[in-house]
């Protein structure tokens, strides 16, 4: 359904609901007006039952609201972070607009090169899943889901970057790296656009910098306490579940949800007879985990034991093989 906030600055924020996946994932696309021109932020992942919601979004906003507001009235398209979920939709929004598109530098090769991008997050991910102790059918397997869903994706031009020092018409952009390098939360006056870096229910998925610069968790709990300085937050919208009315109270969960995981990760590498792999970790943790799922258990895995081996409370116990081999599964003790 549709929904309607308004920012004490004058701005309506419009939340347009997406099928993003075949599997059920929904998230947002969000239009904002009388904050400059017409501007969409997000654009769903760009599959068909995607795109479909986006263009019923905008007949609704029409036909329920009363706004007069047509695609060839957007003239800004503004990713919030490089996931595909996000920006799989911005070359279909972008045909039907015309409307110039903006996202965060550290993103910006994202969309611009795609398909670079892909062969070279493919190639860190399974150097990854090597290092994680992941045995070879699996991290086969792993790698086909993994790139099954980005094939549907294409390159599009990139316009502006979203600053920190750069407002837009009174929309200010904070930067809030972890969860993706270039993600942007978007003030709005008392509104804000947290995208998946603060969401209402779910604790947003963390993966290890070993695969991506600017991700890992210590980077998250940074832009937490970033985001945490902002005054008289009055609502934050994410990129998925409902709003968040309690903003500064959801930011504490967030961060004891994550404090909470650390401690499960030592407690499984202290209680161990034996060192640890990333992947024997990830089993303890979720052992329920099934499909993709498991790939995302062992990023969020690989993301808690980075920390704490940066943080030296766990070390590395085969260092003569890590010196000897070419890239063997890292195994893990309390240091």
């Amino acid at each position: 359904m549709l929904e309607r906030f308004e920012a004490n600055n004058g701005a309506r924020i419009y939340r347009l609901p997406m099928m993003l996946f075949p599997n059920g994932f929904v998230g947002y696309a969000y239009v904002v007006l009388e904050a400059g021109p017409p501007t969409l932020i997000d654009s769903g992942s760009g599959y068909p039952p995607s795109n479909e919601d986006l263009l019923k979004g905008f007949d609704a906003l029409r036909t329920e609201f009363g706004e007069s507001v047509q695609w060839s009235d957007i003239r800004r398209i503004l990713i919030t972070h490089g996931h595909i979920d996000h920006f799989g939709g911005a070359a279909f929004a972008q045909e039907k607009s015309g409307a110039q598109i903006g996202i965060h530098e550290l993103d910006r090769r994202v969309l611009i090169n795609y398909e670079e991008r892909v062969v070279v997050a493919t190639k860190d991910l399974r150097v990854y899943l090597e290092r994680a102790g992941i045995k070879p059918e699996l991290r086969t397997n792993l790698m086909q889901m993994y790139g099954f869903a980005k094939k549907h994706v294409r390159s599009v031009q990139v316009d502006f970057s979203l600053d920190e020092e750069h407002p837009l018409d009174g929309m200010t952009f904070i930067h809030t790296p972890g969860h993706c390098p270039g993600q942007v939360c978007v003030r709005i006056g008392d509104v804000l656009i947290s995208a998946d870096h603060v969401l209402a229910r779910t604790t947003p998925h963390q993966a290890p910098e070993q695969i991506t610069h600017y991700t890992g968790l210590g980077h998250y709990f940074e832009a937490l306490h970033k985001i945490e300085q902002l005054a008289h937050v009055r609502v934050a919208l994410g990129g998925h579940e409902e709003a968040i009315h309690d903003f500064y109270g959801r930011v504490t969960a967030i961060r004891a949800s994550h404090q909470r995981k650390l401690e499960r990760v030592f407690d499984i590498v202290r209680s161990a007879d034996h060192p640890l792999t990333v992947s024997d970790i990830s089993k303890a943790m979720y052992p329920e985990r099934h499909g993709y799922d498991v790939l995302l258990a062992i990023e969020e895995t690989g993301a808690h034991v980075e920390y704490l081996y940066q943080h030296g409370r766990l070390e590395i116990a085969n260092l003569d093989e890590v010196e000897r081999e070419d890239n063997p599964a890292l195994l893990y003790r309390v240091a």
